[in-house]
């Protein structure tokens, strides 16, 4: 059976001035406050919002988690 795989999201830039649609693909992701992290199901929906805005989040990969 395949491993999941899940990605560990972390907001280290404040929103304040961003383009709307970079704030919700954030929000997206249950991500509200500065320093909030979350560990998430690697998956092409939040992929694409990472890469929305990647300029906003550290994100590391974590193999075998569970939640």
């Amino acid at each position: 059976m395949a491993e999941k795989r899940f990605l560990k999201v972390t907001l280290i830039k404040g929103l304040a001035g961003k383009r709307s649609s970079h704030v919700q693909a954030v929000r997206s992701l249950g991500l509200r406050k500065l320093g909030q992290s979350r560990v998430l199901e690697d998956n092409p929906m939040v992929r694409g919002n990472i890469k929305k805005a990647y300029y906003l989040l550290k994100v590391e990969e974590i193999k075998n988690e569970t939640q």
